[in-house]
């Protein structure tokens, strides 16, 4: 066996450079602290991860809704362009109701040009231009009766006087609109002594305001009506005798009482209704 001996004066061995030790406590916390750090980071990127899929579906729905709703329009259109543009809705029949004085084979003709137009494009105001081309017609109205009819509804103009002219005489409502022209005088109807045909004057429309105010049944019974001013009105009956009527106002209920006194008093040749409250049948 080999011995090493150190001679005197040898130094002693150089022992070991070692890095200080580390802490068990402190290596176990850093190892902790970075699986916390890895574990957060997985929780973000699947947060990220399942942020991104929600937004892609919420985009993916939106853009299926709005292509759905874009393909409903679309589909809508061509239906209705199809329904407005087919043959089949086109205008073939116009029938026109509430005519008696106007010819409904007139207002057929004139609305002739509107006949294979597609019903919905019927131009209304060029119809509109055609009916007020007839005087009698006061009013109207339209409704178009899929698949191909329009209905003409006319309200036309009442008689209501007649007024002597150079050329014989001419049937007229309250605005002075000429309904009918004859030369004998039409039957039925009270004649406005007037001395000119001026219909915009205050004798005629004070005139033309107390027949208005009469009954229907009674209206036949009155001659002649004369309005020598707006409150001067004198009523003339078939059976000779005179009614002075004085103004237009409360006409409604000197119409009642006149009736009731030709009634009661039909052998007297007068009657006063000027002041309905307190009415005279003269001798």
């Amino acid at each position: 066996m080999r011995r090493r001996t150190h001679a005197e004066g040898d130094g002693e061995p150089t022992p070991r450079a070692h890095r200080p030790a580390r802490p068990a406590s402190a290596t176990t916390g850093d190892a902790e602290a970075r699986r916390q750090l890895r574990r957060a980071r997985r929780e973000r990127q699947r947060y990220e991860r399942q942020e991104v899929r929600r937004f892609t579906q919420r985009a993916r729905r939106r853009r299926a809704g709005l292509l759905g709703a874009l393909g409903a329009f679309l589909v809508l259109a061509l239906v209705v362009g199809i329904a407005v543009y087919s043959p089949l809705l086109a205008l073939r029949t116009v029938e026109v109701e509430g005519a008696d004085r106007v010819s409904p084979g007139s207002i057929q003709a004139a609305l002739s040009d509107q006949v294979g137009t597609p019903l919905p494009l019927v131009d209304l105001d060029r119809v509109g231009d055609e009916l007020r081309a007839f005087p009698l017609i006061r009013s109207y109205s339209t409704e178009s009766r899929p698949p191909s009819t329009l209905v003409i509804r006319i309200v036309e103009r009442t008689p209501v006087a007649v007024i002597q002219s150079g050329a014989g005489f001419d049937l007229v409502d309250p605005a002075g609109v000429t309904i009918e022209r004859a030369t004998a005088r039409p039957d039925g109807y009270p004649l406005i002594d007037l001395p000119s045909a001026d219909f915009s004057s205050p004798r005629f429309q004070a005139a033309t305001a107390v027949l208005i105010a009469l009954p229907s049944d009674f209206l036949p019974q009155v001659d002649s009506i004369q309005a020598n001013t707006t409150d001067d009105v004198m009523l003339t009956l078939r059976s000779g005798k005179k009614v002075l009527w004085g103004s237009g106002e409360r006409s409604a209920d000197k119409a009642q009482v006149l009736q009731a006194l030709v009634k009661a008093r039909g052998d007297v040749g007068s009657y006063d209704v000027s002041a309905p409250d307190a009415p005279v049948a003269g001798p």
